[in-house]
């Protein structure tokens, strides 16, 4: 079993390591990198495993293990925090052979993903960015990748595709103030646009980007491309938090700055289906300064006016509001206001009137709580289409690829 232990430490060596700007550790294995950091993630999933196995094999283990194809994955689920909730997704995707374009195609993180991706099969890369430059940090990352075999370029520079993308880039912009010119220019320099233009055209089917740049901006460029849903009048988003409490979901957190009350309608019912996907029940409470009418405001009748018009187009949601933070989660102390509310325990889909006590609370409860975020999650878009955070790891780049793979396979748990 000591061998066992050796040897899989030993492999776990040669293989890529964490992002050196999150450990401080060469990612290559040589002089300096002969075994893995002691905080390495990987460890527990590449040790655990092999001695199981090994002792089982020697006959020393009393309890032998059945399924470890059901191990790996609790041990996964105990490393990332995000993995029994998005064990869904993860498990959707897997194999169906999914497009994900990368309008960062060029950062170590997407790279590093994308390894993941192949291995996991959750879907196939294809890579926005300069071939050369993509090729030169494959090879200091160490992740033996290449292109055509493991996943697909689109080069701005220099793509057989090029007129045509810009083509049709004019053709969806031309009467909104985007000259021929002006078209071409943007087509060879914004990857976010190129991303969505592949989308549009079937060449992939779905687009994540937003590690440079602002989040506006990338959904403006989204929205111009690809669109809206037929359903949707706006796009909106969906972020969720991790905590050692639970999983809980803000929305909308990071685009409409004071949305209508049937905005907040429509982001509430695109919430829940969301939540379904990760085979969740929404538990919906509709956020505000007021108890069920303790006190009148713009934000509170407004609220109000969202709780009245879900009774009328969607009465099956669990929702109720509106209604503080504190009775959100405190089931107790929310039966003392309505004490025969349909939301019962802990609301998990927090629903808030505008962007700036939406984005606040986020951040404040992310930060307070040591939560992990994963998203956010842009809604309403015709196709699947996702913003990252500038501060996301590669495994959440990994985690919002599941998400958009699942999206596009239309499925709804």
């Amino acid at each position: 079993m000591k061998a066992a232990a050796a040897h899989a430490i030993a492999k776990l060596a040669h293989e890529p390591g964490l992002e050196a700007s999150a450990h401080g550790v060469p990612a290559i294995f040589g002089p300096e990198y002969l075994i893995p950091n002691p905080f390495d993630q990987r460890l527990i999933l590449r040790i655990a495993p092999a001695v199981a196995k090994a002792a089982m094999e020697s006959g020393v283990a009393q309890r032998p293990i059945v399924d470890f194809a059901a191990y790996r994955d609790s041990l996964n689920r105990f490393v990332f925090r995000s993995g029994m909730v998005m064990k869904p997704m993860l498990e959707r995707a897997q194999g169906e052979g999914k497009r994900i374009a990368f309008a960062d195609g060029e950062d170590e993180r997407v790279l590093r993903a994308t390894r993941v991706m192949l291995e996991d099969g959750i879907g196939r890369s294809i890579l926005i960015g300069r071939p050369t430059v993509i090729e030169q940090r494959i090879e200091r990352f160490g992740l033996t990748l290449k292109a055509g075999r493991d996943f697909d370029v689109i080069n701005p520079e220099d793509d057989p595709r090029y007129r045509d993308y810009v083509a049709l880039f004019h053709e969806i912009t031309g009467r909104k103030g985007v000259t021929p010119d002006t078209a071409k220019t943007i087509v060879r320099t914004n990857t976010t646009v190129i991303g969505a233009l592949a989308v549009r055209r079937g060449e992939a089917d779905a687009l994540i980007c937003g590690l440079q740049g602002r989040f506006i901006k990338h959904a403006r460029d989204i929205q111009s491309v690809i669109g809206l849903a037929p359903y949707s009048s706006q796009l909106s988003t969906l972020s969720m938090l991790i905590m050692s409490r639970g999983v809980f979901f803000p929305a909308d957190t990071y685009v409409n700055i004071d949305p209508s009350a049937e905005e907040i309608v429509a982001i509430t019912l695109q919430a829940r289906d969301h939540l379904k996907r990760f085979n969740i029940e929404a538990r919906a409470a509709l956020l505000s300064y007021s108890n069920f009418g303790s006190r009148d405001g713009a934000t509170s009748e407004k609220m109000r006016e969202v709780f009245e018009r879900l009774q009328e187009v969607a009465p099956d949601p669990v929702v109720d509001g509106e209604m503080q933070g504190d009775l959100a989660i405190n089931a107790e102390l929310r039966e003392r206001y309505v004490p025969n509310s349909v939301l019962k325990g802990e609301a998990n889909l927090l629903i808030f009137p505008n962007l700036e006590s939406a984005n606040l609370s986020m951040t404040l409860l992310k930060e307070l709580n040591n939560a992990l975020p994963v998203g956010p999650i842009l809604m309403g878009t015709r196709q699947p289409a996702h913003i990252l955070a500038p501060s996301v790891t590669s495994r959440g780049v990994v985690n919002m690829a599941a998400i958009a793979a699942t999206e596009a396979l239309g499925v709804n748990a």
